[in-house]
């Protein structure tokens, strides 16, 4: 029986993701997440399934964050500048000593309200003194309806560039299994949930004024 079709019939019969036992999925919870629906993936890798968390991709696209002057939370005006970088003549993504870089995951994916993740930078890319990820938390109901990509910030802090590969293994996915929530992400104002693509900061639209 081959995966797809035993996914295929796993989703006529829901299977509930092993609880109510709560905490991180290990590899087999997070593979029957997958099949039931309560975890989506595009493109899906069941090679990129790990112990305790399934790993994600570099997307293709990136954008650097230019200044041109102090940046005022609240002020959308003064808010970096997202420029578009190329990749340089292998296809490799040049990160700049202390540059940041927005860049989205390969794959979109969405949460059912029962699931929580968090997203990390794994040990290989630490170990070269790059950060991928600076804000980790993925809440219950993310991309439920229709897969969003995780944009990633990406940080040198070596004093040469870095060169990295779209396509290649980038980051972490753990997820935990919730007594679900009342209220989605999805259903809350100035959300992510569902980005196709790397958008710039919300946080004017919603930062208190005093």
């Amino acid at each position: 029986m081959t995966f797809m079709v035993l996914k295929a019939r796993l989703k006529r019969r829901y299977i509930p993701v092993l609880r109510p036992r709560r905490g991180v999925l290990t590899d087999r919870a997070i593979r029957r997440a997958y099949l039931t629906g309560e975890l989506w993936v595009e493109p899906f890798d069941a090679a990129l399934v790990r112990p305790a968390a399934l790993s994600l991709r570099l997307g293709r696209e990136a954008l650097t964050l230019v200044t041109t002057g102090p940046v005022d939370v609240a002020d959308r005006s003064t808010h970096p500048e997202l420029v578009p970088k190329e990749p340089d003549g292998r296809g490799r993504l040049v990160v700049e000593p202390g540059e940041v870089v927005l860049a989205p995951t390969l794959e979109k994916i969405g949460l059912s309200d029962n699931l929580v993740g968090l997203v990390d930078g794994i040990s290989d890319y630490a170990r070269l003194g790059i950060s991928v990820v600076l804000c980790g938390q993925v809440s219950p109901g993310f991309g439920r309806h229709a897969g969003a990509v995780l944009t990633l910030e990406i940080v040198n802090h070596l004093r040469h560039p870095v060169l990295l590969y779209p396509g290649a293994r980038i980051c972490n996915l753990m997820l935990f299994a919730s007594a679900g929530s009342e209220l989605t992400y999805g259903e809350m104002p100035h959300n992510y949930s569902n980005d196709h693509m790397v958008v710039a900061s919300r946080l004017a639209d919603h930062v208190w004024h005093h």
